[in-house]
């Protein structure tokens, strides 16, 4: 049996990053408003994290 297509072969890993970024997100701001977080206060939160890892991830090619 070949194996099908959700959208289309170019598409279907498009498709899979954004699902799993849907989740990560959905996920990150459930608990965060366990914490008695707003959502503003989340998002500021997932871009300080964003560039911690990406300024860690720059650092790690200069050397």
């Amino acid at each position: 049996m070949a194996y099908q297509h959700i959208i289309s072969k170019r598409l279907d890993p498009i498709f899979a990053i954004s699902i799993g970024l849907a989740a990560a997100f959905t996920r990150i701001n459930r608990e965060e408003k366990e914490k008695g977080r707003t959502t503003q206060q989340s998002i500021d939160v997932v871009k300080r994290r964003w560039n911690i890892a990406w300024q860690g991830a720059a650092e790690e090619t200069k050397t």
